[in-house]
């Protein structure tokens, strides 16, 4: 039997995608077993016959095919069947390959696969495929592969793709994935290069994760505020999840080999512009990542407008940062319609934020249902908010239990406030453990109650490794504590960049220590500019920072600014500093405001201010108001300190002598 040439190109076809029709096209058609076999049709070159009608090309090949002609023969066949007719395709393809024509061969396989009798089918997939047929050598391999003989399917996958057949090298690249064999990439750009979109779509995933995965951490969680002082540290109230393609919390990942990502977004490129809904929507998250937020936005819609859930989800979020809340929710209620757990959160926390919690609740539970964890732990801080501790416990309990890291630390939280420390510590080291910054620090916290200073250190170390503020503060502090000045600086800043009072303060006043002492003032010399220490306890001044109004008033006051030192010495005076009421007094009866000063000297007394309370005693005596003073003496004496003490008890005893002479 001699095989003519091939004048056929390529048919997809099968019923797997009547099956499965209700899924979109690029799940199916594309997918690992979607199709059963390939049809070679017969291409038409004669420039009178480039128009004609499918009625009148079947018309000429019929009668060109009765009067005994090969190739309109097997075209006739080929049209048959592309249209399902089997019973009409089947005597023009058994005549077309007992003439020896190698795509009716392969075409009368198709016909027979799609009959049911896959043995026989391959039969003439062989046939067609050793007379050099690549859509036969590719339905062959993928035959092969269905029964379990892989030597066999690579064999025959391998023949269709070193003939250039992009099917056939996107069904070998598979295999040998499956195998986890590296010539898999090689195949799957070669599929790619020829415009098979999956393949674009698998090659861009495998050239991103192979940058990527060695730089991604634990599940990352939600995170609360950063809080002031050491407290532990427990979520402020529900939300979401970061949308698709957002960095998590914690430290940054480093960034991954720029060339790899450029080419891999091309190709998520180039399956989305033909359709790839999944390759839309990475690439959406690729360019959001960017800051390229319209673009991104265009590929998102593309993907969810053809069903990508998770697509959807994403374009309600950059909905919402746009300011479109209403928007939002449109799409996130269709991709939580669609099962979506992170949509149905988002829309758990938007009708939380509006005091709906009845609906917030059902659609933590729709979360949960769907399988994502944050549900279970967004319920909880739901029931946390409103004091239902007993079920905010148990929805934790369930969150931690499935591996939701901030779920275990709120738990901890809640059993330690409940006074079981023993209960705490498990689920914070666990937390910690799985990387939630947060727990770290309050397993510092809770070992520093304990009086387990040397462990306490240990995880705030950790904590501020990871970019936590309040635990770079406690290192900072501990480091001050043991003189290594060097070691306190290098967390201070951190933990004052990172936005602490406190950690500016000490910060300030570490700077503060080095800066020479200043040298008489030279009449009509420049101001000179401000020092960093200036700056960082203006920083802390300007964030309520009781302490660094004082000292930035002191320094204003040096300069000779004294409406700059009245501002804050006021500021930190009003806040309840007595060391600000004291100064600001000072300041006002330098200015000849004696009555205001008292004023503020008294709430300085009041509050414990020795000093105060010994200018209010002299300015009681230059009044002759003796007995008021010796009250301000004997609260000076009880005040202190020692120099003061000693002061308030002569000017007590030289007021004494004066009432009683």
């Amino acid at each position: 039997m001699v095989f003519m040439g091939d004048r056929a190109t390529l048919l997809e076809t099968g019923r797997f995608v009547q099956r499965h029709a209700r899924n979109a096209a690029d799940e199916i058609i594309e997918a690992v077993g979607a199709v059963d076999a390939a049809v070679d049709t017969t291409a038409e070159t004669d420039a009178d016959t480039e128009n004609e009608t499918e009625t009148e090309s079947e018309a000429r090949h019929r009668r060109a095919a009765e009067r005994g002609d090969l190739a309109s023969m097997s075209a006739l066949g080929a049209l048959l069947l592309r249209r399902g007719d089997l019973d009409g395709a089947e005597p023009f393809l058994r005549g077309a390959t007992a003439e020896g024509d190698r795509a009716a061969a392969n075409n009368l396989g198709v016909l027979l696969h799609q009959r049911g009798y896959a043995d026989e089918a391959a039969g003439w997939w062989r046939v067609a495929a050793v007379a050099g047929s690549a859509p036969a050598a590719h339905a062959l391999g993928r035959h092969h592969r269905e029964r379990g003989d892989e030597p066999a399917a690579e064999y025959w996958l391998r023949q269709a793709a070193e003939q250039g057949h992009a099917l056939g090298a996107y069904a070998l690249a598979d295999l040998l994935e499956h195998r986890s064999d590296v010539g898999a990439e090689r195949w799957l750009r070669a599929a790619a290069e020829q415009g098979h979109r999956e393949a674009a779509y698998r090659l861009a995933l495998a050239l991103e994760r192979r940058v990527t995965e060695p730089a991604r951490g634990p599940h990352e969680g939600g995170r609360g505020p950063h809080d002031t002082g050491s407290r532990l540290r427990v979520p402020a109230g529900a939300g979401a999840a970061p949308p698709a393609g957002a960095a998590p919390g914690g430290a940054a990942d480093p960034a991954p080999p720029k060339s790899e990502l450029t080419e891999a977004e091309q190709w998520f490129r180039q399956a989305a512009a033909r359709g790839h809904r999944r390759a839309a929507l990475h690439l959406g998250a690729i360019l959001e990542k960017r800051g390229d937020l319209k673009e991104a936005g265009r590929w998102y819609l593309s993907s969810a407008k053809e069903g990508e859930a998770k697509a959807a989800c994403a374009l309600g979020f950059l909905l919402r940062d746009a300011g479109d809340q209403e928007s939002a929710a449109v799409w996130w209620l269709r991709a939580a319609q669609d099962g979506d757990g992170n949509a149905a959160n988002a829309l758990g926390a938007l009708h939380a934020a509006r005091g709906e919690q009845q609906t917030a609740e059902r659609w933590y539970r729709a979360a949960m249902d769907a399988g994502d964890v944050n549900g279970a732990y967004n319920l909880g801080l739901l029931c946390a908010a409103q004091d239902r501790i007993p079920q905010a416990e148990q929805w934790y309990r369930r969150a931690a239990y499935a591996g939701h890291r901030e779920a275990a630390n709120a738990l901890a939280v809640l059993l330690l406030q409940a006074g079981d420390a023993n209960g705490a510590e498990p689920w914070f080291s666990k937390a910690a453990e799985a990387g939630s910054v947060d727990a770290a620090f309050n397993l510092g916290i809770l070992h520093a109650g304990r009086d387990d200073d040397r462990t306490a250190l240990v995880w705030y170390e950790r904590a501020a490794a990871a970019g936590h503020t309040e635990a770079a503060l406690q290192v900072g502090i501990a480091a001050l504590r043991d003189g290594d000045e060097r070691t306190a600086e290098r967390h201070l800043r951190c933990a004052a960049g990172g936005g602490s009072a406190e950690a500016a303060f000490r910060l300030a006043t570490v700077l503060d220590a080095r800066r020479p002492e200043p040298g008489p003032a030279v009449l009509g010399a420049p101001r000179e500019e401000k020092t960093e220490c200036e700056e960082w306890y203006e920083r802390a001044a300007q964030q309520g920072h009781r302490r660094a109004q004082v000292r930035v008033g002191m320094l204003a006051a040096g300069r000779g600014d004294l409406a700059e030192a009245d501002r804050w010495y006021r500021e930190a005076a009003e806040a309840g500093s007595r060391n600000g009421a004291f100064n600001l007094g000072l300041l006002l009866a330098r200015e000849g405001s004696e009555r205001e000063a008292a004023l503020w000297w008294t709430r300085a007394a009041r509050a414990g201010h020795g000093r105060a309370a010994l200018r209010l005693a002299l300015l009681a005596a230059r009044r002759g108001e003796l007995t008021e003073g010796r009250h301000w003496c004997a609260r000076a004496v009880e005040l202190g300190p020692a120099e003061v003490a000693e002061r308030a008890a002569r000017l007590s005893e030289a007021l004494h002598q004066e009432l009683t002479a």
